[in-house]
């Protein structure tokens, strides 16, 4: 059974790097993710809302500690060991949402920023008991996939619901937009991971979407709202 002082216990553990240099490998990772290659300084500075120059200095011991491959004139990238680190990262902390949410019944938009200080508890054995404890999710409340404890992520075939046709039937399975203010709209119109959607119609003008819900009633999303929303199309 998962015990509060084992957590405790954990916490008072010396961490093999900061919590800043988390931060770091972390927005490395998402920013790799997403460019699909390189990542500079600027972009960075940017996701961590810092100075560049800060940037450059925690790069160059990065650099030194082998996690990435660092030019100042072409960028950097994670070596295997950064992304190893960086994917355990994100292990942690999507396990600590999927805890807060399941057992300690927080709501979905809560948990973020909760799961940002205990995704710096560094004991594996912790997050493989307590991934076990949960049942071995393969995704968080909001839908993002859980790698297991060898770093492989299971394949995703969601697509972006602006992407659908009118006519088309899918199934919530994610989102894009992580903030507060997008999940409280969402519980606003009564949307919840799983639940069927099905698109009515789409205007031209703005590409705003009828969207039917499970409850059978009809509203209408912007086009911000389905470029935020992941669904599975053939389930």
């Amino acid at each position: 059974m998962f015990c509060l002082s084992y957590l405790v216990s954990c916490l008072k553990r010396n961490s093999m790097h900061s919590f800043t240099e988390e931060n770091y490998l972390k927005a490395i990772y998402k920013l790799e993710e997403k460019t699909g290659g390189r990542v500079n300084n600027t972009d960075l500075a940017k996701a961590l809302a810092i100075h560049s120059a800060t940037v450059t200095d925690m790069l160059k011991k990065m650099s030194e500690r082998k996690w990435i491959l660092y030019e100042k004139s072409k960028g950097f990238k994670l070596t295997g060991k950064g992304r190893k680190s960086a994917v355990g990262i994100i292990r942690r902390h999507r396990l600590w949402e999927v805890f807060l949410v399941s057992k300690l019944e927080f709501g979905w938009d809560e948990v973020h920023e909760i799961a940002e200080q205990l995704e710096h508890v560094q004991s594996e054995d912790l997050i493989n008991r307590l991934d076990s404890f949960l049942g071995y999710p393969k995704a968080d409340p909001h839908g993002d996939p859980i790698p297991d404890e060898n770093g492989e992520f299971m394949k995703s075939e969601a697509v972006l619901l602006s992407k659908l046709k009118a006519g088309s039937k899918a199934r919530f399975a994610g989102i894009t937009d992580h903030s507060t203010a997008f999940l409280s709209y969402l519980d606003k119109i009564g949307l919840a991971l799983g639940d069927t959607i099905k698109i009515g119609s789409i205007e031209e003008f703005d590409q705003s979407y009828i969207l039917q819900l499970k409850s059978k009633k009809e509203i209408i999303v912007s086009s911000r709202v389905t470029n935020g929303i992941l669904v599975v199309i053939n389930y």
